[in-house]
């Protein structure tokens, strides 16, 4: 295991801001199989912009391969790692997260999610393990598309938009710009010295994508921020997912949605390790909110713009910046 030297922060800022908070029990659960899942799901992005999903339909054995998998590549050497490396903008990294300074305890490889391109050479480096981990890819990517297509469809449902492919079809689209990220958190040693405090490992964001599917191991660390700024620790369960509202969803539903703030902290003791689905749309996507959602004489609370436009937006922007600011109406 190599371990990353440490980001400059102040110890003592740094234990206020990222104390230990006790296990969360509101996180709203939603069976994928129950008649209201419709309404539970809009319940839920109205009130916390996450969610988890049970009963998916994705095959746990594909969870635990490619977990596997990924493993395998993180407790490679680091010179190895490093030929993957660094992300252009699909790859490996590791501590800078964004161009814009923000860094974090975080070892990643993002990845491209059309079958045709899954081929880069964070894959190939895997030597005789290649393969598999290009099938596992395949395997799990294919499996949470068709459940995020799902989901999305059910709360256009549970919106009452008449063409419930409203969401789902942004997907799709073989244009669509999805991607795949694997975060490694290593376990950080030296916060034996912080009293046991966390290590930021993933600052505080929201995703601009329309949505975010998350499964992660064992291992605690993710944490979302609630409407009155409190917050709180999500207990880990790695046979569940969890899907957080993105900015463009946010957008598309006039802000009745809510795009959830989260963060991740890495630990002294064990390593985290999660995996996360992206869906954007199309970069030509025209993003604005939805005609048949606004109430008589309501007006958009947005500016129309092309998922292209934000995204490039958010890539200038630093990863705690309110991103859709500069695209709200005055």
């Amino acid at each position: 295991m190599v371990v990353l030297s440490q980001p400059a922060f102040d110890h003592v800022s740094l234990i206020e801001a990222y104390k230990p908070t006790t296990l969360f029990n509101g996180i709203p659960v939603v069976d994928l199989s129950d008649p209201s899942a419709k309404t539970l799901i809009v319940k839920a992005c109205e009130e916390f912009g996450f969610f988890k999903v049970v009963n998916h339909g994705v095959p746990l054995e594909f969870l635990n391969t490619l977990e596997a998998q990924a493993l395998k590549f993180f407790n490679m050497s680091q010179s190895q790692k490093d030929m993957a490396g660094p992300p252009d903008p699909f790859g490996y990294g590791n501590k800078r997260i964004g161009p814009n300074g923000d860094v974090g305890w975080i070892e990643y490889l993002l990845l491209n999610t059309n079958p045709e391109i899954i081929s880069h050479k964070s894959i190939f480096i895997l030597q005789e393990n290649r393969e598999n981990f290009r099938c596992a890819v395949n395997n799990y990517i294919k499996a949470v598309k068709n459940m995020t297509l799902q989901v999305l469809e059910l709360m256009a449902d549970g919106l009452g938009i008449e063409q419930r492919s409203v969401f789902s079809k942004m997907l799709k689209d073989e244009r669509s710009d999805c991607c795949f990220r694997v975060n490694y958190y290593p376990p950080c040693p030296e916060l034996q010295a912080l009293n046991g405090e966390n290590l930021i490992g993933f600052g505080e964001h929201t995703d601009p994508q329309i949505i975010s599917v998350l499964r992660s191991n064992d291992t605690s660390g993710l944490q979302i921020c609630l409407k009155d700024g409190t917050w709180v620790s999500v207990a880990p369960d790695q046979n569940s997912f969890f899907i957080n509202v993105g900015d463009s969803l946010q957008v598309l539903t006039n802000g009745r949605f809510r795009s959830v703030k989260h963060r991740v902290l890495a630990g002294p003791k064990k390593s985290r390790l999660s995996m996360i689905y992206f869906g954007g749309p199309a970069l030509s996507e025209k993003i604005a909110p939805i005609p048949s959602l606004l109430a008589e004489g309501q007006k958009s609370l947005y500016k129309e713009f092309t998922w292209c436009e934000y995204k490039m937006s958010a890539y200038k922007s630093r990863l705690a910046d309110n991103r859709l600011s500069l695209f709200e109406k005055d």
